[in-house]
Order: structure tokens, then C-alpha cells, then sequence
């Protein structure tokens, strides 16, 4: 480790001092306070550095407290640690949404009459709404849709929402809530009036599904699930329901702090730690294969 590097101690400290300012559980710090200084102390992170030292804090971090959004992540680019750049990671994220077509990899016209749409990650309306009313323009005439969400990772909340809208009427359909732990309030998120697309009515739907969809693509998938506008394909997802904010600890690490929780208002809960269960269980691989067959099953079709 560079002599002028970050100390493990430093690193955690600064690590702690974020979760138990922002963390939404506050019940829950004390614990990880202790689980964290007792392995420092122990030695645990000693000679550990850069994403060594990231990947082994978050696995404690998960161990004492088993929220999959409580991480330390390494870049190798630096950023700035002056407290008027921070905002919670969001321009970050709108530049790499920006170089990844707001999240939407490809479109594809399937045999039957299906339409299939990839999503890696789910893009803030306010930059993504466009390219999301394109892929959605591009679907308007299928008889049956595959929204593929195996490598979704996440993404913001209200894409989620903006996804979700495209497969209901109108602006009636209340899809869940965001309790916030600044303040202590609830954010409601509600289906959107208007889409820059054709909404996609009175035709099944399909997701996709695997053990690496994560956080806003999982919102998505147990939203339609639970309001009964989608078949899920594919495996359970990954398990992190919290929304979260980015905090810079060093030039280099950043802390993950789950800072609200998201509350569905079918089931009045969600899929923190336990992930969204698919209706048609099947490997990630075989997902979109199986999903096509029950669309041409469903409309009519045969695969021959």
C-alpha cells in the first residue's frame, strides 16, 4: 500500500460514519458498527488495499447486516471529495447511462409476432424516457412481449415506475411506495399520464429473469409479478430492494448506503434478501426460449 494511501482504519471509520448518518435501518448500525471494528481490530483488513480491501469490508458488511446494497466499491478513476460535488452519485450514473443507450441494449422482432426488448439498466425518465418510448415504439405492433431483464443491475426508481406505466391503461394504478429515512417520508409512485410511446394493453407479457438482476430491474419484475401484468421467466433475481445513495470515502472507494426502502402495494413488502421468484422457473440460459414458447403457446402459434 502506497505510504500516503487511505488507512483500513480511516477507510472504515469514514465508511461507518456514512451508514449511520443515512442508513434507512438505524436500528441495524450498531451492529454493523461493531461487526466492522471488531474485524479491524482483529487485523482482518490489515495489508488489504484498493478492491482487496473493498470486496472484503462488503463482505462483512453483509455478514453483520444482510442488505445486499451495503457495499464498498473500488473505481480506478479518482473523484472528488469536496462535499459540494457530491449528489448522491446521480451524475455518474446519468453519464454511464448516457454511453449505454439509456439502459436499452437491443430490440429484436421474434418469430410469431413477439417482440423481445434487453435492459441492462433502467434509466431516469428525465434522460431515458426517449430511448425507452422507442424500444416501446418498436414493440407497439407485437402480439406478445419478452422484456429481458437477466443482466438489468438497476437503476432508478422512477425508470422502474416509467417501465411499468407502458403496461397499464392510464395514471390510476398505484405501484408502490419509497419510504425515506431522510425526514421520514413516503414517496408514492403511481403509473404515468403520459408516455412518449404507445402503451402496451390486452397482451401478455413476459420478463426475464436470472440471479443477476438486481435493484431497480428487480422492482420492475416484482411490480408487474405482483399486479398480475407479467409471467416471470427465468431464475429468482438477486435480492436488494433498497434504494440507495453513493458516498465518496476516498478518492477512489465509494460506500453504498441503502437510504429508503421500497414498499409494494400488493404485498406490503418486497424482495430485500430473498430476491423476486419467477413463475416459470427455468435456467437464465433457457429463459428467453421458454418465454417465446409460452407467447406462441398463448397467441396462438406454434414454433414450427
Amino acid at each position: 500500500m502506497p505510504t500516503d494511501a487511505p488507512s483500513p482504519a480511516h477507510i472504515v471509520d469514514r465508511a461507518l460514519d456514512r451508514i449511520a448518518a443515512g442508513y434507512v435501518f438505524p436500528d441495524r448500525v450498531d451492529a454493523i458498527d461493531t461487526a466492522l471494528r471488531t474485524r479491524l481490530a482483529a487485523g482482518a483488513y490489515d495489508g488489504l488495499s484498493g478492491p482487496a480491501l473493498c470486496e472484503t469490508v462488503t463482505a462483512d458488511l453483509q455478514q453483520a447486516c444482510p442488505d445486499r446494497h451495503l457495499r464498498l466499491l473500488w473505481q480506478d478513476e479518482p473523484q472528488s471529495m469536496d462535499p459540494v460535488d457530491e449528489d448522491d452519485g446521480k451524475a455518474a450514473f446519468l453519464a454511464l447511462m448516457r454511453n449505454e443507450n439509456q439502459g436499452v441494449r437491443r430490440f429484436e422482432f421474434l418469430d410469431g409476432g413477439v417482440g423481445y426488448i434487453d435492459v441492462r439498466r433502467v434509466a431516469y425518465p428525465s434522460e431515458g424516457a426517449r430511448t425507452i418510448g422507442a424500444a416501446m415504439e418498436m414493440v407497439a405492433g407485437t402480439r406478445a412481449l419478452v422484456l429481458d431483464l437477466r443482466e438489468c443491475r438497476g437503476g432508478a426508481p422512477e425508470g422502474a415506475a416509467m417501465w411499468c406505466s407502458y403496461f397499464f391503461p392510464d395514471d390510476s394504478t398505484h405501484l408502490n411506495d419509497i419510504y425515506e429515512r431522510a425526514g421520514g417520508t413516503t414517496r408514492q409512485y403511481w403509473t404515468s399520464s403520459h408516455l412518449p410511446a404507445p402503451r402496451y394493453l390486452d397482451r401478455p407479457v413476459y420478463v426475464l429473469t436470472s440471479a443477476t438482476t438486481f435493484s431497480a430491474g428487480e422492482d420492475i419484475a416484482y411490480t408487474l409479478q405482483a399486479h398480475g401484468r407479467a409471467v416471470l421467466v427465468g431464475e429468482t433475481t438477486r435480492g436488494g430492494a433498497h434504494p440507495t445513495a453513493r458516498y465518496p470515502v476516498t478518492e477512489h472507494i465509494t460506500v453504498t448506503v441503502p437510504s429508503a426502502r421500497t414498499i409494494s402495494t400488493v404485498t406490503g413488502t418486497n424482495w430485500e434478501g430473498v430476491g423476486v421468484a419467477p413463475d416459470l422457473p427455468v435456467p437464465a440460459d433457457q429463459a428467453l426460449d421458454s418465454a417465446h414458447s409460452e407467447a406462441l403457446r398463448h397467441i396462438g402459434h406454434s414454433n414450427e
